[in-house]
This record gives structure tokens, C-alpha cells and sequence, in this order.
């Protein structure tokens, strides 16, 4: 059975049983070519579900618009890291949302169509293709998991850049960003409210689009991420002017896995390092 198969099949179980009111999962987009969200309220719709080499979005965002109300979501391993990053953080119910996980081969780069032949970077040193959380999985399990030998080697170049360097090539980066805010769309860690960046009350960045406020909203944003975010990358992907987003995001996870050996979104009932406080822990700093 094909993964398509296989994510309609369990699509129109849920449906027609009444265990979920909808389906979060793929289908064709009007290129006919790439893959676009997809949301089945019907058995009569499963037929639209599609799984492919060009199901790159991560449908665990979509979530937090249905708190409350029963529903299965198609999640790849990346995004299955969201679904239990949302459970830790009391954003959704673990009754309300049924994993429909997928064994994942990795996914294309694509524009509108047309797709790309060679995996997305990310998905080049993605070390899991088995969603660490589901209900029902997809897929055939592989023997192992892929072993990346040198996961971090462009987080590594980087780091050995000069601080002159580092701080002249994001500057560089960050005079380009026009604060579209899509990357904090995109990504499910990104649930706030109200964003730092739109309170007045105090005021912690001006909405000019400038050095100074591009870096304070860039920087603010990796912040907030430290040690959460589950590497999807889907803020990359989404940035209209390609920042290389990832190499922030995955320097701090590569921080947060030296440092405390953890892992965003692995288990439902792990806080991220920075979420949590013990009275008797060292800092490492003097002592």
C-alpha cells in the first residue's frame, strides 16, 4: 500500500467512524504539481489526499486554529516533534488530535510548477524518519535511523567565522528582511497572542524597517525558539527574501543538545531546557 493509500484509507476510517470532525493532510495544488493543505471534512473527500515528495508544509500549525475540536493531522516526523512541542506547552489536547504519521523519505524544494530533484537541506541531515509520536503510522519502518555524520558542518563554518565576520554577514542578511512576519506564520512554536513586536505597552521594537529593528525582531524570534524549535525549517522556506534562518535556529539547537542533551519535541512530557528552573542547578560559570 502507497502512503497515499494508506493516509486516505485511515482518513476515511476516522471520518466515517466519527472520531474526528476533520482531516488536516495534503492534496495537489492548482499547479498540478506540488502539494498544498488540505482540509477533508468527508469520507466523499478523502480521495483528495495525497502524500508525495512535495509535502513539505508543516500541517501541525493548523492545530491551534481547531482547539477544541476533534481532529486527525498527516505529520512527518518534523512536524510530529511540533505536535508533542504543543502537547508540553498545553496549546492542544491529546484527545482532540489523532497522528496520522508518515514514514518519511524527505522532500524536494519546489516553486510553483515545478519541484526540484534534490532534498531540501533539511531533510539532507534530518535524522528521524519515523514520527516520535502517532496514532497510526504510514509507512514502512526502516531497520535504523539514518546516520548524519556531520549533521552541524555549515552551523560549524559559521562558528568559525570571526565575531567581525558573524556580525558582518548578518547584518548583511538582516538589512534584507522587510518584517513580513511569514517565518512566525509558519512555525507552530509561534502562538503568542499578541507578538512582541506589536506591543506598544512596552514598546520592545519600533515597526521601521531598519538595521536596528530587523536585528532586535531576528534575534528576538531565534530567542524565543531556543531549545523549541523542532527543525521543520519551515520559516526558511517561507521567507520571501531568503534568510538562511535555519543557521539560527540550528545553531541554537546545536547549543541546547551540547549543552543539555536535548532535543526538541521528542517526548510530550519533556519541558525545554529554558522552560524550567531547579533550584540547585549550576549555571557552569565560575564554579
Amino acid at each position: 500500500m502507497s502512503l497515499t493509500e494508506g493516509i486516505r484509507a485511515k482518513a476515511g476510517e476516522l471520518l466515517e467512524s466519527g472520531v474526528v470532525e476533520c482531516v488536516i493532510g495534503y492534496e495537489r495544488g492548482t499547479d498540478g504539481v506540488n502539494a498544498r493543505p488540505a482540509f477533508v471534512y468527508s469520507t466523499d473527500e478523502v480521495d483528495r489526499l495525497i502524500f508525495d515528495d512535495t509535502c513539505s508544509h508543516n500541517l501541525v500549525k493548523y492545530l491551534l486554529n481547531r482547539k477544541g475540536k476533534t481532529t486527525a493531522v498527516v505529520a512527518k516526523p518534523c512536524d510530529a516533534r511540533g505536535v508533542n512541542l504543543l502537547l508540553n506547552e498545553h496549546q492542544i489536547e491529546r484527545e482532540k488530535v489523532h497522528v496520522i504519521g508518515v514514514v518519511c523519505p524527505g522532500v524536494v524544494d519546489s516553486a510553483w510548477g515545478s519541484k526540484g530533484d534534490k532534498l531540501r537541506a533539511v531533510c539532507e541531515v534530518c535524522r528521524q524518519h519515523v514520527p516520535p509520536v502517532y496514532d497510526h503510522l504510514v509507512g514502512d519502518v526502516p531497520a535504523s535511523e539514518p546516520e548524519v555524520p556531520e549533521p552541524y558542518a555549515d552551523i560549524e563554518k559559521m562558528e568559525g567565522m570571526s565575531v567581525a565576520e558573524r556580525a558582518a554577514f548578518w547584518e548583511a542578511e538582516f538589512s534584507r528582511c522587510i518584517r513580513c512576519y511569514a517565518c512566525r506564520q509558519a512555525c507552530p512554536g509561534c502562538y503568542c497572542v499578541e507578538c512582541f513586536v506589536e506591543r506598544l505597552h512596552p514598546l520592545w521594537v519600533g515597526i521601521r524597517i531598519g538595521p536596528g529593528e530587523n536585528q532586535m525582531w531576528n534575534a528576538m524570534r531565534a530567542f524565543h525558539l531556543a531549545g523549541r524549535c523542532i527543525g521543520c525549517n519551515q520559516c526558511e522556506k517561507v521567507c520571501p527574501v531568503n534568510i538562511p534562518l535555519s543557521l539560527l535556529n540550528r545553531k541554537l539547537e546545536k547549543e541546547a543538545w551540547e549543552l543539555f542533551h536535548f532535543r526538541a519535541g521528542m517526548a510530550p512530557d519533556t519541558a525545554a531546557p529554558f522552560a524550567t528552573f531547579e533550584k540547585d542547578e549550576k549555571v557552569g560559570i565560575g564554579e
